[in-house]
């Protein structure tokens, strides 16, 4: 999952890049509302935290403007300004939650959990499931049918497995994937995106993932 950071306090995007790569996320970081809102209109996000008080362009703007584009990003608000009529504010402009600082990177990283969830229908779910596959996204293990035993997962399997997890029964195009799973300067002809999913299908079965000639790949959250 892509997420885009627009927070202009540098020891804190840091910090919030380094936390967000360790649960398995590929992170962009903006340090001002005229870049953010150019990258949020640019790259196709799973997710946007974005801060209020930015320079060149304040985030409440940068948040209007992209809902009057009709960019649907789910967005958290991440801001100092935590005064109720300030949060009616960021809803109003189309945020869809606010964390006000100081706080837990933990809370922050559930609601952005909770967020992805619910943008994909899969709102209340306490572990992330489809049919007898369960992803354990904190310790990134995997476990099928009622078995107790994990099945252990290297990073990009993880990243990888949780996107076609989240979007079960869609055609997802290698260009798509490669765009929400790995960083940007990562080689987009690479030929790796194809042995991690032969690798995810010797673990969750070779019939779960199917293949789509010039067109992509599915993930089927039922098999008949």
């Amino acid at each position: 999952m892509r997420l885009l950071l627009v927070e202009d306090d540098i020891k804190l995007a840091d910090s919030l890049e380094k936390e967000f790569i360790r649960k398995g996320f590929a992170v962009d970081i903006a340090y001002n509302g005229v870049d953010g809102e150019f990258m949020g209109d640019e790259e196709d996000y799973d997710l946007i935290i974005l801060d209020l008080g930015l320079p060149q362009r304040p985030g409440l703007e940068v948040l209007a403007n992209w809902r009057h584009k009709d960019n649907k990003v789910p967005v958290i608000i991440l801001t100092a300004r935590d005064a109720w009529h300030e949060r009616i504010d960021g809803f109003k402009a189309g945020a869809d939650d606010y964390l006000g600082k100081p706080f837990h990177i933990e809370e922050l990283s559930m609601r952005v959990q909770a967020l992805l969830r619910r943008t994909h229908d899969m709102a209340g779910q306490l572990s992330l499931q489809c049919d007898t596959i369960k992803l354990d996204e904190e310790n990134q293990q995997l476990y099928l049918e009622d078995s107790s035993t994990p099945i252990e997962l290297t990073g990009t399997e993880f990243r990888l497995l949780r996107y076609f997890m989240l979007n079960p029964g869609k055609i997802l195009s290698k260009t798509r994937l490669i765009e929400h799973i790995y960083d940007q300067d990562f080689d987009r002809d690479s030929n790796l995106i194809e042995v991690y999913i032969r690798r995810i299908r010797d673990k969750v079965g070779k019939e779960r993932i199917v293949t789509r000639r010039r067109q992509g790949y599915v993930f089927l959250e039922t098999l008949e």
